[in-house]
């Protein structure tokens, strides 16, 4: 079960949104960090380790397709759930990347919960 979360989102109100909604339904998880940007984010996971990155598409510096795959040849065990506003239109490019779930933000943080029933298993 990925205990330690690192959120990766340009926008203040999204990550505490997540951080809000992971402290909420998963009490055991830890957010390890939270970044707003692509380089910010390839950083701190590298340093920080975590089970777990939501990452968003479109940060500054590196976008979150480029983030996957940076961290998944890094941190090859570590989580990637991909949470953005673009869903389908990016699961292609997404998928070959490395990262293991893309959710579309329309559709709320209830398909988030039950994504991150599937990466725990």
């Amino acid at each position: 079960m990925p205990r330690r979360v690192l959120i990766a989102d340009d926008s203040d109100i999204v990550r505490g949104l997540i951080r809000s909604f992971l402290a909420g339904r998963f009490p055991g998880m830890e957010v390890c960090g939270e970044t707003a940007n692509g380089r910010e984010t390839v950083k701190e996971a590298l340093r920080l380790g975590p089970d777990l990155v939501i990452l968003d598409v479109l940060m500054p510096d590196l976008n979150g397709i480029e983030v996957a795959s940076i961290l998944k040849k890094s941190l090859p065990h570590t989580k990637l759930i991909l949470f953005t506003m673009y869903g389908e239109y990016v699961k292609t490019l997404a998928t070959a990347a490395g990262v293991d779930v893309v959710l579309p933000k329309p559709n709320g943080l209830t398909p988030l919960m039950e994504a991150l029933e599937e990466v725990m298993d």
